[in-house]
C-alpha cells in the first residue's frame, strides 16, 4: 500500500504522477491539494485568502464561510474531478471524495488559534480543525473492490460542519488505518532543501530522529510539515519520500531514489 500526497502548487505535473501510478502493481490512495487554484479563484471572486500565524510559529489559512465556499469549489469540485477524469483516462478507477462524503475523514474543530497581531496576542476562531478518525469501512470497501480513493478537504467536524484541515495531518490518520509501506509526497522543490533558497542543497536522507532539529531549522508551512512528519513516524510510518512533483516522471523518480527519503 502506498499513500500518495499531491501538492497543490501550480507547477505540479499531475498528469505525469497519474501516468506513473497507472503502471504500479500496488494499491494506493491519493490525497491532493489545490492551493494555487484556490488562490486564483479567490482572487477573481474578490476574496483573497488570509494567512494567520500562530504564536508558536505555524502558518495556516484562515477559513471563514467564504473561504470554505471557495475551497469546496476548487478542492472538492474542479481540482478533484479533473484528477478523477485524468485517472480514468489512464485506467485508474478513481472515486473522488472530500472528507465530508460518507464522513470518510472526521475531525474536531479548533477551539481557537492563538495568534500575534500588531504585537498583541489574540485568539481567533474559524472553520478549521484536526482530523481525528477515518471511516475505515468505506475506505476498505473502495480499496477491496478495485477503486482508488482520491481524497481532499474539507473534512467534517464533530457537529457535522465542514472544516478546513491540513493534508499532512490527514495523511497521519490514514496511515493509522492503512499501514502504508511507503508515503510519497510531491512538492514544488527537489525535496527537502538544507537552504530553502538553494535548489542544489537537497538533503537526500533524513533520519526520523532528525525531524525535531529540522523543524527548528525551517519556518512557515515547512515548519508545520516537519511537525506532521514527526507525528507520522509516531503513527508507525516506515518510509516517507518527499520528491519533485514538477518533473516528467515524478513517481518513478521518487521510487528510484529521487528526492529526500526519511526513514
Amino acid at each position: 500500500m502506498i499513500i500518495v500526497k499531491i501538492g497543490g502548487g501550480k507547477s505540479i505535473n499531475i498528469k505525469g504522477i497519474i501516468q506513473d501510478l497507472s503502471s504500479l502493481n500496488e494499491k494506493f490512495i491519493i490525497v491532493h491539494g489545490a492551493n494555487a487554484l484556490r488562490d486564483e479563484i479567490a482572487q477573481k471572486l474578490g476574496q483573497p485568502k488570509k494567512v494567520v500565524t500562530s504564536a508558536s510559529g505555524y502558518s495556516s489559512v484562515f477559513s471563514d464561510d467564504s473561504a470554505l465556499d471557495v475551497m469546496m469549489m476548487t478542492y472538492a469540485g474542479l481540482k478533484n474531478k479533473r484528477i478523477v477524469e485524468l485517472c480514468q483516462r489512464y485506467g485508474i478507477n478513481a472515486v473522488g471524495l472530500s472528507g465530508l462524503d460518507g464522513k470518510i475523514i472526521q475531525g474536531r474543530r479548533n477551539k481557537g488559534i492563538r495568534i500575534k497581531e500588531n504585537g498583541k496576542l489574540k485568539i481567533v476562531r474559524d472553520f478549521s480543525g484536526k482530523p481525528k478518525t477515518v471511516n475505515g469501512h468505506l475506505l476498505n470497501l473502495l480499496l477491496d473492490n478495485g477503486y482508488v480513493p482520491l481524497l481532499c478537504v474539507p473534512i467534517i467536524d464533530e457537529h457535522n460542519f465542514a472544516i478546513n484541515s491540513e493534508n499532512d495531518d490527514i495523511i497521519n490518520i490514514l496511515q493509522d488505518v492503512v499501514k502504508a509501506d511507503k508515503i510519497l509526497q510531491f512538492i514544488e522543490a527537489p525535496g527537502f532543501l538544507d537552504d530553502a533558497h538553494d535548489p542544489d542543497s537537497l538533503v537526500k536522507q533524513i533520519c526520523q530522529r532528525e525531524l525535531k532539529q529540522r523543524e527548528e531549522q525551517v519556518s512557515g508551512r515547512m515548519k508545520r510539515k516537519m511537525l506532521a512528519l514527526k507525528k507520522l513516524f509516531e503513527s508507525g510510518a516506515h518510509k516517507v519520500i518527499i520528491s519533485d512533483g514538477r518533473i516528467e516522471n515524478p513517481v518513478i523518480n521518487a521510487l528510484n531514489g529521487g528526492g529526500t527519503t526519511i526513514q
